[in-house]
């Protein structure tokens, strides 16, 4: 069993199944870890129909989906913010298949499809909750660094040169 990566369409029914479950996932970490409890459902429905994933679409940005054995199994973004800096976006891997590097994978294609974009700088932000995200950035040689967004849920922000 092994992992392809390839583009995908942003309005597709793979696109739209892993938006929910990466927003699921990681607005139900955020909610149980300050508020001892999930996400609220009705909270979940209205930021799932509010966000999209229409800024990964060329020639701005890139969704990639990442299927192990066949199955869609995780994402991962790139958007271009401006002349040669890029920015990775919604990296996620399904539960089941963590483990398997899927995440390196997609992570190193949407640096393929940022190079493409004409990127020479990978940015991106993420929580400290989510510790597993940050060691894999760590181990892929992102270095961090100074906040470079306000966002209100991200308090880590890294950067690679993509060479």
């Amino acid at each position: 069993m092994t992992w392809t990566i390839a583009p995908e369409p942003s309005g597709s029914p793979v696109a739209a199944a892993l938006w929910r479950d990466y927003y699921t996932e990681v607005s139900d970490r955020w909610y149980l870890l300050h508020e001892g409890r999930r996400t609220d459902p009705a909270e979940l429905e209205r930021e799932i129909a509010a966000r999209t994933w229409e800024e990964l679409t060329p020639p701005r940005g890139q969704l990639l989906v990442g299927r192990y054995d066949g199955e869609p199994g995780g994402c991962a973004g790139v958007l271009l913010l401006h002349a040669g800096t890029a920015e990775l976006k919604r990296v996620f891997v399904r539960e089941e298949l963590r483990g398997r590097g899927g995440a390196a994978l997609l992570v190193r294609a949407a640096e393929e499809a940022a190079r493409a974009l004409g990127a020479t700088r990978m940015i991106l932000d993420t929580r400290g909750d989510l510790v597993e995200a940050r060691a894999l950035y760590a181990r892929l040689g992102y270095a961090e660094t100074d906040a470079h967004n306000d966002e209100p849920y991200a308090d880590h922000w890294f950067a690679r040169e993509l060479s």
